[in-house]
């Protein structure tokens, strides 16, 4: 349960962090925050592999680099949506 929690809180982390650098905002505050930085571990870690430090079953650098690319890539998505409309 402890690693669960653990894997939640870094996944807030890294997606806090690449909404930072991107100066982007997530939608769905620290839910979102989450998903992104898990799904953007997911992304980084299949598309770069396994290396650099690791946190809570999480490769930082990767995970990182895959939640910048997902929070860029949303953000586009959401403002071709808010165009549209």
């Amino acid at each position: 349960m402890l690693s669960f929690l653990w894997f939640l809180i870094i996944g807030g982390i890294i997606g806090w962090v690449a909404g930072l650098i991107l100066g982007k905002d997530i939608p769905g505050g620290v839910i979102g925050n989450i998903i992104a930085g898990i799904v953007g571990a997911w992304v980084g870690g299949t598309l770069l592999g396994e290396w650099g430090p690791k946190v809570s079953d999480f490769y930082i650098v990767p995970a990182l680099i895959g939640a910048l690319v997902l929070v860029f890539i949303v953000s586009l998505v959401l403002k071709a949506m808010r165009r549209a409309a």
